[in-house]
């Protein structure tokens, strides 16, 4: 069974200013799904250092997938430090969601989302809106058991 956290990145979030949708959309569509996964969630600002610690602090986890914080905005930081924490890229993830988004809205191309490895962690940035995070949790869904046999060297 696989360990995922969804971050959600946001500061009015994180006050209680409005109703997190994106983070528990993730979770619904996880959980529908053939993917045997526990799916935790967790709300924190659009500050380095706490998504920095959040990451961190979850590292046993098999994925953390995040939304919010990729766009342009000043306090828009998910990516830089995903980027940080990450020992490996994995571009051809954060392209195809770019790629796929972008027949949605033309919009996607300003989406900033990272996908890299730390450890036995993959980390995976989302945009932060609803109809964005269903589209990206479909895309990836058919990676999730591969990647991590991948990564736990058990072959193709």
């Amino acid at each position: 069974m696989l360990e995922i956290l969804v971050i959600t990145v946001s500061d009015r979030a994180y006050r209680g200013e409005y109703e997190d949708l994106s983070g528990p959309k993730i979770r619904e569509i996880i959980e529908n799904s053939d993917v045997e996964a526990r799916v935790e969630l967790m709300v924190v600002p659009d500050e380095q250092e706490k998504v920095r610690e959040a990451f961190l602090n979850n590292l046993d986890k098999d994925y953390i997938l995040t939304t919010g914080g990729t766009g342009l905005s000043p306090r828009d930081v998910t990516p830089e430090v995903t980027q940080e924490v990450c020992e490996r890229a994995l571009p051809g993830i954060s392209e195809m969601l770019r790629f796929e988004s972008y027949r949605e809205t033309k919009f996607a191309v300003l989406s900033r989302g990272y996908a890299g490895v730390r450890g036995k962690t993959i980390i995976i940035n989302f945009p932060g809106s609803v109809k964005a995070v269903s589209l990206c949790t479909y895309l990836i869904l058919p990676l999730l058991d591969h990647a991590q046999k991948m990564l736990r060297g058990e072959g193709h």
